[in-house]
């Protein structure tokens, strides 16, 4: 059965959607980039009004991948997380996660090494943690293993971690200095190999002269 359009009217509190009757009767609402082939007069049988419908929930659930990238770069895995959540169903986000990684602004590999370069930059971590991050935003070990290659060595993103915090504690004497550099460290991913020796030359370079026994080098 065919129906014609009698009206398309831009919506007054969304004016990017339009809203179409048919037979003058108000049918559906369709974003502006759908309503763009229609036009008064026109005829839509039962198929294109469902091929209408296929379009708009495509361009609605594209847009709102668009939104959350506005806020953060996001991996493809959190992006069909949320999408599911919003109840789209599961062809339109296969169509959908098309369309951006064809447009790049979903990459994986991308998003993983942004993610590692910031981290190593403003809040270093051991790879482990790093790599616990990037797979619970759904990354592939592979790509996390791509990742991490670019980073520098396991004592280099101790050090840089351990030279920012180490700051905040001048002035604080040798056991002070040490349980909370060396908590700090282990709770970022370092071990406490990597962490002990790191502290101690900081202790040091920051004029701390104490003789050390072995129990100062008990874990924390």
């Amino acid at each position: 059965m065919d129906h014609k359009i009698t009206a398309l009217k831009a919506q007054k509190r969304n004016p990017d959607r339009v809203s179409v009757y048919l037979d003058g009767e108000y049918a559906i609402g369709v974003t502006r980039i759908v309503a763009a082939w229609l036009q008064v007069g026109q005829s839509l049988s039962d198929e294109k009004i469902a091929t209408l419908q296929a379009a708009e929930a495509r361009e609605v659930a594209f847009l709102k991948a668009l939104k959350l990238l506005s806020y953060r770069p996001r991996s493809q895995a959190e992006l069909e997380r949320k999408l599911r959540e919003d109840e789209v169903a599961e062809p339109v986000i296969e169509t959908v996660i098309e369309r951006l990684r064809a447009g790049g602004m979903v990459n994986d590999g991308v998003f993983a090494h942004n993610w590692v370069e910031s981290r190593v930059t403003f809040h270093p971590r051991g790879r482990r943690v790093l790599a616990m991050e990037l797979r619970q935003k759904g990354i592939s070990d592979e790509i996390i293993e791509q990742a991490l290659a670019e980073t520098g060595d396991e004592n280099e993103l101790a050090r840089q971690a351990a030279e920012k915090y180490a700051r905040r504690l001048q002035g604080q004497d040798w056991e002070t200095f040490y349980k909370r550099l060396t908590g700090f460290l282990i709770r970022r991913g370092f071990n406490y190999g990597t962490a002990a020796p790191i502290v101690r030359d900081l202790w040091d370079k920051q004029g701390g002269q104490i003789e050390l026994k072995s129990s100062d080098y008990e874990e924390v």
